[in-house]
Order: C-alpha cells, then sequence, then structure tokens
C-alpha cells in the first residue's frame, strides 16, 4: 500500500476559533463574582465559633455578570487573522522552480512538428524571511533537483534565489538572495516545545499557486514522529494542524496568533492529494538548530547510532514477559560495524508469530541514555537529535534478557540514517 503521507508544495486558511476572546470573558466573569464575594463581605464576626452575624436583614443582589456581543466576538478573532497576516505577509515568498528535461521528446505524449528544443518541469511553495540577512527558509522538496528558483514577495519584487544548503533529512533549505530593495523583516520566531494543543495555528504560502493566501485551524497534536519524505530519517516532535495546507504550502510558516513561527509545513495525509485536515510542520526548534549550519556549511551532520527499533507495546511486553509497565525502545536491527554493533548492541533474532503478525524479539532494550528515561522509540530519537553530536560518547541502559546492563556508544555521523520507527 502506497503512503498517504505527501509532501506539500502550496497553502490555504480560512477558518476560525472564538477561544482567545472567550478566554477573556472567563476572567471577566472570575473577576466579576470575586468582586460581589469582597464586596458582601463585610458583616462582622463574633464569638470563639467564628459565627457570621448578619447585619443587614434586607436580600441580597448579585451583580449581573456582564455578557460579550457575539459580534464583539466574532470581531475580536478577525482582529487576531488581520493583524497577524498584515505583519507577516510581506517577509512570506511564493517560491517558483523549474527543472530542465534532458530528453523533452520523450516527456511529450506525440512527437509533433515545431515542438520545442527545451522542455522545463516548473513547480513551486513557499518560504518566509529568516534572519536581517534576508535568508529564505522553505523545503528541501521544493528546491531539490531544479535549474533556477525565483523568490517573489507580496509587494511584487521578484529575486532569482541561490540554494545554500539543505537538509534532506528534516526536510528544510535556506535560499540566498541578491536584493535590489530594502532587505524585508524577519519573521519573528517562536518555541514549539511551549505550543500547546487547541491553540491557534495560521498558515500564509501559496496553495496550489494561489501566492500569499491565510488559512487557520488549531494545533491538533503535539510530539508527532513522521518519515522525512526524502529519507529513511525520522522527524521528531512534528506539529500537526487541522489548518488548511495544500500543495504549495510547502516550505511556509505555521503561526501562532501572535504571527511567531512555530513550525515550516512540510507535508499532509491525504488521499486526494488536498487538505484532509491532517497537516505536520517541522518544529521551529529543529529548524533552529539546523538552519544555522545549513547557512555556514551547506548541510547539517546528525549522530548516528546505527540501530532501527520499535516502542515497547503491550503485546511485546507480554511476549517478552516483562512487567506490564515496563517501556522502552526495542532493537530489532543493528547495523554492521556500526557505532551501536561496535559498543555491544544485540538487535532482535527471533520472530515469533502471534494471530497473523509477526514479532521480531530478543534485542535489547533501550531504557535510558546518559540517565535519561527513554520511554519510547520517538523519544529515542528526539534525545539524540537534540541532545548528541557525531563523537559524542553516550551510555546506553539496556533490558537484555531480564537484567539490566549499561553499554558506552561512540555515535557517528550519518549520511545513512538508519535510526527510524519500523
Amino acid at each position: 500500500m502506497r503512503s498517504n503521507f505527501k509532501p506539500i508544495r502550496i497553502t490555504l486558511v480560512l477558518v476560525g476559533l472564538t477561544v482567545f476572546l472567550l478566554a477573556c470573558g472567563n476572567q471577566l466573569q472570575m473577576e466579576t463574582v470575586a468582586n460581589d464575594i469582597e464586596s458582601s463581605s463585610t458583616g462582622s464576626i463574633e464569638g470563639e465559633t467564628g459565627a457570621a452575624l448578619i447585619e443587614d436583614d434586607q436580600p441580597h443582589t448579585q451583580t449581573p455578570v456582564p455578557t460579550l456581543d457575539a459580534a464583539l466576538i466574532v470581531a475580536a478573532q478577525e482582529k487576531v487573522f488581520v493583524d497577524t497576516y498584515k505583519k507577516v505577509v510581506p517577509s512570506i515568498v511564493q517560491i517558483r522552480t523549474s527543472r530542465k528535461i534532458d530528453d523533452p521528446l520523450q516527456a511529450m505524449p506525440f512527437n509533433f512538428e515545431g515542438a520545442p528544443d527545451d522542455l522545463f518541469q516548473r513547480s513551486g511553495g513557499s518560504g518566509f524571511v529568516w534572519d536581517e540577512t534576508g535568508h529564505i527558509v522553505t523545503n528541501h522538496h521544493v528546491v531539490v533537483d531544479v535549474d533556477r528558483v525565483t523568490v517573489m514577495f507580496y509587494d511584487g519584487s521578484e529575486y532569482d534565489a541561490e540554494l545554500l544548503g539543505s537538509d534532506p533529512d528534516s526536510d528544510l533549505a535556506v535560499l540566498a538572495v541578491n536584493y535590489v530593495d530594502q532587505i524585508p523583516n524577519a519573521v519573528a520566531l517562536g518555541n514549539s516545545g511551549d505550543v500547546a494543543v487547541g491553540q491557534i495555528a495560521i498558515a500564509i504560502g501559496s496553495p496550489f499557486g494561489q501566492d500569499f493566501s491565510i488559512t487557520s485551524g488549531i494545533v491538533s497534536a503535539v510530539g508527532r514522529t513522521i518519515r522525512s519524505g526524502n529519507s529513511q530519517f525520522s522527524i521528531p516532535k512534528v506539529l500537526q494542524t487541522d489548518a488548511p495546507i495544500n500543495p504549495g504550502n510547502s516550505g511556509g510558516p505555521l503561526l501562532n496568533r501572535v504571527g511567531e513561527v512555530i513550525g515550516v509545513n512540510t507535508q499532509i495525509i491525504s488521499n486526494t492529494g488536498a487538505s484532509s485536515g491532517i497537516g505536520f510542520a517541522v518544529p521551529v526548534d529543529a529548524a533552529k538548530r539546523v538552519i544555522p549550519e545549513l547557512i555556514s556549511n551547506g548541510t547539517y551532520k546528525y549522530s548516528w547510532l546505527g540501530i532501527s527499533g520499535t516502542s515497547l507495546t503491550p503485546d511485546i511486553v507480554k511476549l517478552l514477559d516483562l512487567e506490564a509497565k515496563t517501556s522502552g525502545a526495542l532493537v530489532v536491527e543493528v547495523m554492521p560495524d556500526g557505532p551501536a554493533d561496535l559498543g555491544g548492541l544485540k538487535p532482535s533474532d527471533t520472530v515469533v508469530t502471534v494471530e497473523g503478525l509477526d514479532y521480531r524479539l530478543g534485542g535489547d532494550i533501550i531504557v535510558g541514555v546518559d540517565g535519561t528515561d527513554i520511554v519510547d522509540m520517538d523519544q529515542l530519537i528526539s534525545y539524540l537529535i537534540e541532545n548528541t553530536q557525531a563523537g559524542d560518547s553516550i551510555n546506553i541502559e539496556v533490558i537484555r534478557d531480564s537484567s539490566s546492563e549499561m553499554l558506552t556508544v561512540v555515535l557517528g555521523e550519518g549520511p545513512l540514517r538508519f535510526l527510524r520507527v519500523i
């Protein structure tokens, strides 16, 4: 079965949320109630028993709680989107790419008289200004293997762009532009680690070539791990959103309600190729690590453990006769002569079939790295990416044959990416 994960190259956004103002409304109600309580607590308290003596026999009338007009709520909601768009859109670009086809006749269904000698495949995506020098950030898959890249800004200015560097594993790339006019402001960067499920998510880009379109939704989930569309590498801590994202949105920013970048739109799950309400964005915290290296060196070097594995499930725990609460990452394969192999990690060597499902068992179960508990494969991937570099020596705690052991592994460096969820 073909995967339903599809890289995207364009953006949309026209939804809405009332959470922000509703929260303000709740605060108003809470403050009013608090004031009522304070104003009504004027009676004296006498005696050791603390009995309250009511001095006023008049019936107490509670101050009405103010209600917010629905039109005001909608207006405030609209203002969030309007202000964010005005603030950010001058720093958004539509990216256009072209690639020369070596044999144009082969690409045409019929060989007809007057056919062009040259044929170009055209595509595109989105991007945004990253820093004060005007570097443009987009997706790797938007600009890889193309002959020409141009960027167009909201004011109509258009420039040729040069690919400075790209990372297929995180699907991030950086473009350099020789500006004639003033360099647009960089889009403010947020912190994806602070993103909460349910908060507003806004995407601006060029879905299906419809330049500088805005769409909105919420953050549907955080901490997803997805397979990169360009390699076997797994991208951790990905943000999921229901903001409409379509081909052409690739490389554009996912923003919070104050216009800060929280992610870079990269993939959707769809049976049709269009938005189905499940989109993914590379977390901006990952971009903060990768982009500076791409600007300086053109590439990003990951540490490499050299295994494949899977998270422990209740079925695997039961088959291994472990305590029910046992968690960790089961090592399934070990790359020959890789760091894990040299460090003594043991792969799974037994296949058990239960109800038609094959389970590869017998490998080490990684439960800790350098004193940090590892509860599943996603956390192992995240820890290695965020906290280690090639050449680092790490201490890995494993469960082997029901006993705990400590192994020391010196991490290697790609290019091979053998650390993935299977």
